[in-house]
């Protein structure tokens, strides 16, 4: 079974600055991690290989440090990694990096699988993965939280908001994964050493045979104008008093406020 995971570097969430000038999210000393999500990609594809054989190999579109995260991908499990990047796909929205994700996994050639996590923390569209599939002409599964593979067909349990939903594809398919599908495994120290010997090749859209006007600005019909903090509506009042003032006061501000 030849599985491929997609994987992204996003912003540690601790550290997400803006711009007051751009508007957009201060990149700079930011320290890049795994999308969590992604790395219960990982952790399945892992499942699946233990399970069934075969290979598994991480991608990632970003610029260089992106590097890193498809070095704890190695280690984690993957056997391969693959970094897309070059100058002309900066600037990529949903579409422009599904187009080169599918580009990708058709030079990998004959994959089975191809996974997802649900969506990323960064960005929060979901939208990636089902964009791939379309590129490819794949079934699509989302929101998996419970997959079998049987005779080459996937069962997989689908989370929905008001319940859940079982679907059974023919391979091969694209599947976007939720956290409720496992819990990804930690990385041994022998692993990560492995995974800093390992040699990654950088893929450029020239390698990929991309066409440049579906890259990059050029192929992203859509443009993120601003993203802004969310304001800040309340403030902490501080009582004082005895213990059974402060509570009188308390359960009068929140009977007044129709909070009780």
């Amino acid at each position: 079974m030849n599985i491929v995971v997609c994987i992204k570097q996003v912003p540690d969430t601790m550290d997400v600055r803006i711009n007051p000038v751009t508007k957009n999210l201060d990149r700079t000393n930011i320290t890049g991690v795994i999308n969590p999500f992604d790395k219960n990609a990982i952790e399945e594809a892992i499942r699946l290989k233990e399970k069934h054989g075969g290979e598994i190999t991480a991608i990632s579109m970003g610029p260089p440090q992106t590097i890193e995260a498809l070095r704890e991908a190695l280690a984690m499990g993957c056997d391969h990694a693959r970094l897309l990047s070059c100058r002309e796909m900066g600037g990529a929205d949903t579409l422009a990096t599904g187009y080169v994700l599918s580009k990708a996994v058709k030079k990998i050639g004959d994959v089975d699988i191809v996974l997802f996590g649900s969506h990323a923390v960064d960005a929060d569209t979901g939208q990636t993965g089902p964009i791939v599939a379309e590129f490819l002409d794949f079934k699509q599964i989302t929101f998996v939280s419970q997959v079998d593979i049987v005779g080459g067909f996937v069962t997989a349990t689908r989370m929905l908001e008001e319940g859940k939903e079982k679907v059974r594809v023919k391979l091969p398919v694209v599947m976007t994964v939720t956290k409720h599908l496992n819990t990804p495994r930690y990385s041994k120290p022998v692993n990560i050493m492995k995974a800093f010997r390992k040699e990654i090749p950088v893929w450029s859209y020239e390698d990929l045979g991309c066409d440049i006007n579906l890259i990059g600005i050029p192929g992203s019909p859509t443009i993120v104008t601003e993203i802004f903090e969310p304001e800040k509506r309340s403030e902490v009042e501080m009582m004082q008093g005895s213990p059974q003032e402060m509570v009188k006061e308390l359960v009068a501000k929140l009977t007044a406020n129709h909070v009780i």
